[in-house]
């Protein structure tokens, strides 16, 4: 039972409010002073305060401040009959939780406990019994999806049943869970089938069919190029790393700053940096970076930093390429001191028609989380992962960098080069020592997988668009939760590595990536 307190000079007269609220299963206490409710609260454990601002001796806006002084948070709501905005700005400016209006109705009570002490639960309820209902047709779909397009339909609906059922413990969450590892079986069954059908044999482009995605080395060819066409400026924010969940939980800490338009693309395989930000800033498949510019493609295949240190020359190639003549500038910026460092000159970035800014922040904290204990306890699960994304995003210089942006008018694009998935399954691997590390993929000449059923395999990378070290090379990628080891020290590396984040093979999270435009508002 909810036990309230009613503070009002004249409370007989809101008796029959009081019965009310008691045949609706409420504990009702009574005070008809300021001094009286304090003693109470003192005592009490309260769900609720309805309380009166005009009375004798402390008046309502005096006790409400002493009260957030010793039950801050206790929900407050304002029960008078003063209209006065004065009055309203103060009790709104101390947190209370509804202003209520006298006379009032038994109803209009009623909504204001309903809003403030059950609402969790009421929503709860309603999201519970709502993917009961979508359940079926989710599993459904699952099934049925045969292009990209499906795809990313319901990925979208997939996180938004995330989002929702995140803080619900129990069998619901579980289903969703299960749910998504059967959406991430599906997926990687559709990307066996079309991946390589999408690639022309000129591997520059992507085959123009409309089950074609949007991809990794068309990114600013077909987003950022039509935009300064129109004389637009842009900046363009990769945040390395970047997923549709943790956008949509940042969501809320930009509203008050942009619109925008939520698009989705697909990142390259392999889903690593190396990769896939080259080829969002050369516009081209790994293989033809490497055919073209072969001083800005690193053979070592671990040396992610080495492989990615001429981003900047291969965006200027792919401005030469394409003819354009606007100014432009590429920062990569690892922290907030290099995000501190850039506002102070950020003045000298509003001449150029288009800047690039990566951010590493998120890829360097996944990467940290299997390398120190405290980071893993603190990003052990999605939820977690979210909820950190969201406070670097309100409480680091990631927000004054977007307002700075939003000051020039210019058009935003937030966007990442990949996304990263949660493993829990080790597969066994045999490969000699010129393989790569990489948990989610292996690159080498003689790869051993016992069951390659579960494995995405490509046995001719110039079919997809990557280079071959030698003639032999395949290249296998690992889905759903799933992460490769070795058998030397098997069992340590499996209980090391699961339930990190890892990216680099198939998966929803890791290649349905977000795409954003933001406009200032």
């Amino acid at each position: 039972m909810n036990t309230l307190l009613w503070v009002d000079d004249e409370i007989d007269l809101l008796r029959p409010l009081i019965i009310f609220l008691q045949t609706k299963g409420y504990n009702v206490h009574q005070a008809t002073n300021g001094q009286d409710a304090l003693d109470l609260i003192a005592a009490n454990n309260y769900d609720l305060i309805l309380l009166d601002e005009h009375m004798p001796g402390l008046s309502g806006l005096d006790t409400l401040s002493r009260i957030k002084t010793i039950a801050p948070t206790l929900p407050v709501v304002m029960v008078t009959k003063s209209e006065e905005e004065d009055i309203m700005n103060q009790a709104i400016g101390q947190k209370i939780a509804d202003y209520l209006i006298k006379p009032v109705n038994p109803n209009q009570v009623l909504l204001t406990l309903k809003k403030n002490i059950h609402q969790a639960a009421i929503q709860q309820g309603v999201a519970q019994t709502a993917y009961l209902q979508e359940y079926a047709a989710l599993t459904r779909d699952i099934s049925q999806a045969q292009t990209f397009d499906d795809w990313q339909k319901l990925y979208r609906r997939l996180v938004y049943w995330e989002l929702e059922l995140s803080q619900l413990p129990g069998q619901l969450s579980q289903m969703l869970l299960d749910q998504k590892d059967e959406a991430n079986r599906a997926f990687a069954k559709f990307i066996r089938r079309n991946y390589s059908q999408w690639f022309t044999s000129s591997r520059n482009a992507v085959d123009t069919t409309p089950e074609a995605p949007l991809m990794s080395h068309q990114l600013l060819e077909r987003t950022v190029f039509p935009l300064l066409n129109k004389g637009q400026k842009v900046f363009v924010l990769i945040i390395d790393n970047f997923r549709l969940d943790q956008w949509r939980a940042i969501l809320p800490a930009l509203s008050d700053l942009f619109n925008y338009e939520e698009q989705l693309y697909l990142a390259l395989l392999p889903t690593v940096t190396s990769y896939a930000r080259n080829a969002i800033c050369a516009g081209l498949l790994p293989l033809d970076i490497r055919r073209r510019y072969p001083a800005y493609w690193h053979d070592d295949i671990d040396d992610d930093e080495g492989r990615n240190a001429s981003e900047a020359q291969l965006l200027d190639s792919l401005m030469q390429r394409n003819r354009r003549t606007e100014r432009f500038a590429y920062h990569k910026l690892n922290d907030s001191l290099a995000i501190d460092r850039l506002l102070t000159q950020f003045h000298t970035l509003g001449s150029n028609d288009l800047n690039l800014l990566v951010i590493n922040f998120i890829d360097i904290l996944s990467h940290a989380k299997t390398e120190h204990q405290m980071v893993h306890e603190l990003v052990g699960n999605e939820q977690s992962l979210r909820s950190i994304t969201l406070s670097w995003f309100r409480n680091t210089s990631m927000r004054r960098l977007l307002e700075a942006i939003r000051q020039t008018r210019a058009t935003l694009i937030l966007t990442t080069d990949h996304g990263s998935k949660q493993v829990d399954t080790p597969v066994r691997i045999i490969a000699d020592r010129q393989t790569n590390t990489n948990l989610r993929f292996k690159l080498g000449r003689n790869l051993h997988l016992p069951n390659p059923k579960d494995i995405v395999v490509f046995t001719k990378p110039e079919q997809i668009g990557l280079p071959a070290p030698n003639i032999s090379t395949t290249y296998a990628f690992a889905t759903g939760p799933q992460f490769f080891a070795y058998p030397n020290n098997y069992s340590y590396y499996a209980a090391h590595y699961r339930g990190s984040f890892q990216h680099g093979g198939i998966s929803l999270e890791e290649m349905i990536v977000p795409l954003i435009t933001l406009h200032a508002k």
